[in-house]
């Protein structure tokens, strides 16, 4: 099996952290960059990362998450929020960060940025927001499997009351709403989950080929 796996193998939705131990610079910087680099539909990104590491701040969000001790355990908590509002200028900020990083003439990209708006703007609000809040599950993903290589432990957490979490953070004045929720940080000693089995189907019950 490959480390990869292996790593996969280890990892599991942390119950209980470790609250004395912290995830270094170093490594929440290489967590960062790997959520930064993970797919989103057209490229665009349309969210944000909030990482709240103020104490008293997660005791205020504690109640909103059903009262779980891993959003104040945890060495950093990370917060997914999608923006609510993608439309033309999200595009056009999009746009202008292909022309300089590719170095091409922002006018050769007229037609691609046609295209992204006639399907993207053009959707009902609450649908868009359907759409933008799954490219953070995409990110969601890359957090997961960086983590994993790190030996660093990650829950992801839809288990919250997003108009809360929105109202406490004033997402809403900014037009974002909270997605998902990961608690970042390393197993606690007396976490009994940790020594379960993982529970997955097998390949035979997963996968269909046609």
């Amino acid at each position: 099996m490959s480390n990869f796996l292996n790593n996969q193998n280890w990892r599991y939705a942390t119950k209980k952290f470790d609250a004395t131990k912290k995830v270094s610079a170093e490594d929440l910087n290489t967590l960062k960059e790997a959520i930064r680099m993970s797919p989103s539909s057209y490229g665009l990104q349309p969210y944000k990362v909030l990482i709240i590491e103020n104490p008293e701040l997660r005791a205020q969000l504690q109640p909103a998450a059903w009262g779980q001790t891993q959003i104040v355990d945890a060495s950093h908590l990370f917060i997914f929020v999608n923006e609510t509002n993608v439309g033309d200028e999200t595009i056009d900020q999009f746009l202008n960060n292909i022309s300089e990083t590719r170095e091409t003439p922002i006018e050769s990209l007229a037609g691609y940025g046609d295209f992204m708006k006639s399907k993207i703007s053009t959707l009902e609000p609450a649908v868009k927001n359907v759409w933008a809040s799954k490219q953070t599950y995409l990110a969601l993903g890359n957090l997961l499997s960086a983590a994993a290589e790190l030996k660093i432990d990650v829950t992801p957490m839809e288990g919250f009351v997003p108009a809360q979490v929105n109202e406490i953070l004033g997402l809403d004045k900014q037009n974002l709403n909270a997605s998902l929720i990961a608690t970042v940080g390393y197993r606690h000693e007396e976490d009994a989950t940790q020594f379960y089995k993982k529970v997955r189907k097998s390949q035979e019950d997963l996968f269909v080929t046609l």
